[in-house]
């Protein structure tokens, strides 16, 4: 069965409404204890999409710990891919179930994504344009790719990705809990190395500041996760802020029961200059 991480976790959580909204719909938490992070943005022009967030992030806490300590004390088979997308599908009935029968919440909707962290492997769960990002050794590299319109035409060869950026309905998200009928949650896995960030994100950030910018963000912070964190909002919000910005920025320090050891200032523009002279490919 899948054990607990076996990495020793620096981690950061921030959010912030942005510059235009005065509201944050964004919501964010963890259980470090087991590996467990999770993000969720309230979809905007929905009532109520902060309280959509709040619920999904609370019970996706809650449920998965539940579930995999029960395995745990049960000796049990225990697989993630089945559990998340179980409990994400479930997410999706009780906001929708809210939803019909509250005024206040009708339409209310949220975008998620999930990143567990079980033995030397990260399991990744979303619905939506929420996403997560790893960056490992001066590379980042998005592990999700976007539940929207624009990102269908894209793949479709429709549209260039500078076109994507300028259509109306850009932001239009095909999959998210409570949104409507059912949702069918994404759910990856991938190996994770000592030294790996991981950096879960809302669309706030994403359409402020290019992928070129967050890696540099991440590689001048490094290994401090929550000055990483901090950076990333406050260039989101240098960008114009248009919208709620949240962050979650997770790095794999060392493994349990060893003293993680920092690289200096030198090893790391030595790695960063050594990448750059390496062929592509």
């Amino acid at each position: 069965m899948a054990t607990p991480t076996n990495f020793t976790l620096d981690y950061a959580l921030a959010s912030h409404p942005g510059q235009l909204r005065p509201l944050n719909e964004d919501a964010i938490g963890a259980r470090p204890d087991i590996g467990l992070f999770v993000l969720c943005d309230g979809l905007g022009g929905y009532n109520a999409g902060e309280i959509a967030a709040t619920m999904a992030v609370s019970s996706l806490l809650s449920t998965l710990a539940a579930d995999y300590e029960q395995a745990s004390a049960a000796g049990a088979p225990f697989d993630p891919r089945q559990v998340m997308s179980e409990r994400m599908i479930e997410m999706n009935g009780v906001i929708s179930s809210a939803a019909a029968n509250s005024a206040a919440f009708e339409g209310m909707a949220t975008t998620i994504v999930v990143a567990w962290i079980l033995g030397d492997r990260l399991w990744v769960a979303h619905a939506g344009d929420s996403r997560l990002y790893r960056f490992r050794e001066g590379v980042l590299e998005a592990l999700t790719r976007d539940h929207s319109f624009s990102q269908e035409l894209l793949d479709a060869g429709m549209v260039t990705e500078e076109e994507a950026k300028l259509l109306p309905s850009k932001n239009l998200v095909t999959r998210a809990l409570g949104a409507g009928g059912e949702v069918e949650p994404e759910v990856n896995d991938y190996p994770l190395r000592i030294g790996d960030v991981l950096m879960l994100c809302s669309d706030g950030l994403t359409e402020m500041v290019d992928d070129v910018q967050i890696a540099g963000a991440i590689f001048a912070s490094v290994p401090d996760v929550q000055r990483a964190a901090q950076r990333l909002l406050d260039m989101a919000n240098a960008a114009g802020g248009r919208d709620n910005v949240s962050v979650i920025v997770v790095r794999l320090a060392g493994r349990k029961g060893l003293e993680p050891r920092r690289a200096s200032a030198a090893e790391v523009r030595s790695s960063v200059a050594s990448k750059a002279a390496s062929p592509s490919g």
